[in-house]
């Protein structure tokens, strides 16, 4: 039997086919489709030139399906699946039912703060899903796993953002200066002089080329202070301080919650430094998916929750 590579197998033959092999019989299959018996026989004919089989043949009790004429029925019903999943729309996301594994991609600096909350209310709302949480290092490409869905979204405090990405403002928070409770400046008072002369412990950078808020903001006014160490963990840094005579300039959210915890006084910037800002980014590939736009509605929330009047608002699906 000839084939000719040059037909080919558009959506109303396929349901043709699936319907000459569920029906085995050309009327049958007439009447339920609403065609005519000739219109069916000439299709039934185009199908044994494009599949290069009888498809179905002559036995006892009427027409049969050959064995390949098996196999293309299993085929057929897959493809109508397809081709019926692809023009309806997507079922509604129930946080209560998913068990997909989101993907946030954040700093240290947030384990102690938002990450906690972010958990519990995926716990509270999505009990099946899971979270992976991707800690930003240095060797991280964070866009291009935004892009290819490796990561759902980010949350960040870098200076510059890729245009290409969406950004939500999630909060911003004054800096402050953390130390031992029996420093010597906690009784003296903290002057610039002494801010840039000390001993500063500072996190490992988790950007490539990334130079801190903190430095930045110095730097702009001819200022540099003495880093000292550095530390890739914030979890690290109450332990460090409560056994040295480092200094560790932060947020007033991280550094409030350990006042009472460890034994570290809070002290006011020497300095005038702009607020830290934290915001959130996402890939277009995204942006509507509705999964991913109720855990960026999970994030922004715990933001709020974690901040409170410090939380800036923003829609975080427009």
């Amino acid at each position: 039997m000839s084939h000719r590579p040059s037909d080919h197998l558009d959506t109303n033959l396929l349901r043709v086919l699936h319907a000459l092999l569920t029906e085995r019989s050309v009327t049958r299959t007439a009447m339920k489709l609403g065609q005519s018996q000739p219109a069916i026989s000439n299709m039934l004919k185009r199908l044994r030139e494009i599949t290069g089989d009888a498809i179905l043949v002559r036995g006892k009790n009427g027409m049969t399906a050959t064995e390949r004429g098996e196999e293309l029925l299993l085929l057929a019903k897959q493809g109508l699946s397809v081709l019926e999943s692809i023009a309806h729309p997507a079922p509604s996301f129930v946080p209560a039912q998913t068990q997909r594994v989101f993907h946030l991609g954040a700093p240290d600096y947030l384990s102690v703060l938002l990450i906690p909350l972010i958990m519990e209310k995926i716990r509270g709302q999505a009990p099946h899903a899971g979270l992976v949480i991707h800690t930003l290092n240095v060797g991280f490409d964070y866009a291009s796993a935004l892009e290819t869905g490796e990561l759902d979204c980010v949350i960040g405090n870098w200076p510059e953002q890729p245009p290409h990405l969406h950004l939500a403002h999630l909060f911003e928070d004054e800096l402050v200066c953390m130390v031992n409770h029996q420093h010597p400046i906690v009784k003296k008072g903290l002057s610039l002089k002494y801010y840039l002369e000390m001993p500063h412990l500072a996190p490992t950078p988790y950007m490539m080329g990334h130079r801190s808020i903190i430095d930045s903001a110095l730097a702009e006014q001819g200022l540099k202070r003495h880093i000292q160490m550095t530390i890739p963990y914030f979890g690290m840094v109450p332990d460090v301080l409560a056994r040295t005579d480092l200094i560790f300039t932060t947020s007033r959210s991280f550094a409030m919650h350990f006042v009472g915890r460890y034994p570290i006084a809070v002290l006011p910037m020497p300095v005038e430094m702009p607020k830290m800002r934290f915001f959130m980014l996402w890939h277009e590939r995204s942006h509507a998916a509705t999964e991913v736009q109720w855990l960026r509605r999970i994030v922004a929330d715990a933001s709020r929750e974690a901040m409170g009047a410090t939380f800036v608002a923003s829609a975080v699906s427009a």
